[in-house]
């Protein structure tokens, strides 16, 4: 079970998630103090860690548009988050996986701020609600290297001698 603690309308951009004028900053552990950075009630309490890791950042349709950064994806996993959104931007979801982001692909999801969702393998559960929503699963190779923790840890793992 996790709580929603934003709702994001359509068309989120890499900008919005990580702004330009911060591109110097490339570092995985520097990055998520830059997260939603102009959203500055809500960087404020992320930097403050007020939210649990597996918290759910909810989108609309294509959440991550707009530049490659692969900081945006790596500002968000830096606190322990996941996306869940009606569609994701091709280059933000290939960002995503390589960097072990979770992010869940829900057309249909119907939820607010403050609700509680159970994220199963076919579908989401608003608890709040009782509703459910299926979702669209990544191929498995794609889900493993998410699983995995990202593109370089999957890799690691697959050299591994047997």
């Amino acid at each position: 079970m996790a709580k929603v603690i934003i709702k994001l309308g359509a068309d989120i951009s890499t900008d919005d998630i990580y702004p330009g004028r911060y591109m110097a900053t490339v570092l995985p552990t520097e990055t998520p103090a830059f997260c939603f950075a102009d959203r500055t009630e809500f960087n404020t309490r992320l930097k403050a860690k007020a939210f649990e890791p597996g918290s759910i950042i909810l989108g609309g349709e294509n959440f991550g548009c707009g530049s490659s950064r692969e900081q945006a994806a790596s500002a968000i996993n830096g606190y322990g988050l996941v996306v869940v959104a009606q569609n994701i931007s091709r280059i933000f979801l290939q960002n995503a996986i390589n960097l072990g982001l979770r992010v869940v692909i829900c057309p249909t999801i119907d939820a607010e701020e403050g609700h509680e969702l159970t994220l199963e393998p076919t579908e989401v559960v608003n608890l709040t609600t009782g509703k459910r929503f299926p979702i669209q699963p990544l191929p498995p190779a794609r889900q493993a290297i998410i699983d995995a923790g990202g593109l370089i840890p999957y890799t690691r793992q697959r050299m591994q001698p047997v």
